[in-house]
């Protein structure tokens, strides 16, 4: 994999887990920022999973082995230790549609149109260049037409993640991702300082505009403004990292191992701290609580992709014996 997309995969697990870091900090204003390592990583999907080769079901169903068995396993562990309850959510919402992890939801409902436009309209025997165009205009104006006749602007909504209308976001974004698969030799290595500097400048506006429309009722009518913001910066994060892939190669063997690692226990990481946090987060002062809390995270996500990989590999060799048998 491009390297700059590792670490785009890494920042993003990275930037999630630091948002869900409620009660963790002397302030909460530090745990923030979820929305933008969604966005990210919705990106970094998009960018891997371009222009698929596969068949849809095989496709999709590569998706869904690479999520559901961690998903499953963690869900299940949870589930006997009192955390979730099948009573409540039931087996369709723990297991199928596991609402209780809206990435998970949200990324398994957007594959499915992803797939169909990535594989027949995004290619060159179709301009999929023009075609991606097409589709950021359809997407945006399917967004804005929404948001004017259906969305609540009374109060802040444009960031809740459990709420369908965040998935045009996160579609966006998968565009994003792809537009920089197409056009990767116009950004990678060409490193410019003014992306840097917009890019700095784009966090603060982001961060303040959200706190504005979220806590001024006379500015409410506008918030969607602050999706739009945080596609620029999605852009501009991009832009920027790809102009320095060249320089992130060359870090220390130990820095891209690390980088490495987190990056393929993203997903673990993600589902594993919904039952962590809450418990250690104020076990003891800050910043121990932060350490131990992350070591725990990062060991429990690392204990979830060791032991579903086995697990994985052990049911397909299964598998495999048994057709030869019957052969």
């Amino acid at each position: 994999m491009i390297f700059f997309v590792t670490v785009l995969r890494a920042l993003a697990a990275m930037i999630i887990t630091n948002a869900h870091y409620v009660g963790v900090y002397p302030t909460d204003l530090i745990a923030n920022g979820g929305l933008l390592g969604d966005v990210i990583f919705f990106a970094v999907s998009g960018f891997c999973l371009a222009n698929p080769k596969l068949g849809f079901f095989r496709w999709y169903g590569k998706r869904i082995s690479r999520i559901y068995p961690q998903v499953w396993l963690i869900t299940l562990l949870y589930a006997l230790i009192g955390i979730f309850s099948f009573a409540e959510s039931g087996v369709f919402g723990l297991l199928v549609y596991p609402t209780n992890y809206h990435f998970v939801a949200s990324i398994m409902v957007l594959y499915i149109p992803f797939y169909f436009v990535s594989k027949y309209l995004l290619t060159r025997e179709t301009d999929g260049r023009r075609w991606l165009w097409i589709l950021f205009a359809a997407v945006l104006a399917a967004q804005l037409a929404v948001y004017i006749f259906a969305v609540d602007k009374t109060v802040y909504t444009v960031d809740t993640v459990r709420k369908p209308f965040i998935r045009f976001l996160f579609a966006v974004a998968m565009l994003i991702g792809v537009y920089f698969r197409m056009y990767l030799p116009k950004y990678r290595n060409k490193n410019r300082v003014i992306n840097w500097i917009v890019l700095v400048c784009l966090l603060p506006v982001y961060f303040v505009s959200k706190i504005a429309f979220s806590k001024y009722a006379a500015l409410s009518n506008f918030q969607i403004l602050n999706q739009y913001i945080l596609l620029l910066l999605l852009w501009f994060v991009f832009r920027c990292f790809a102009g320095i892939d060249g320089r992130l190669e060359h870090l220390p063997q130990w820095v891209k191992k690390i980088i490495g690692f987190i990056s393929e226990i993203t997903l673990e990481i993600y589902i594993v701290q919904i039952g962590i946090i809450p418990f250690f987060a104020k076990l003891v002062p800050f910043p121990l609580n932060w350490i131990v809390l992350t070591s725990v995270i990062v060991g429990g996500a690392f204990l979830l992709h060791f032991v579903t990989k086995q697990l994985v590999n052990g049911f397909v060799y299964l598998i495999q014996k048994v057709r030869k048998q019957i052969r």
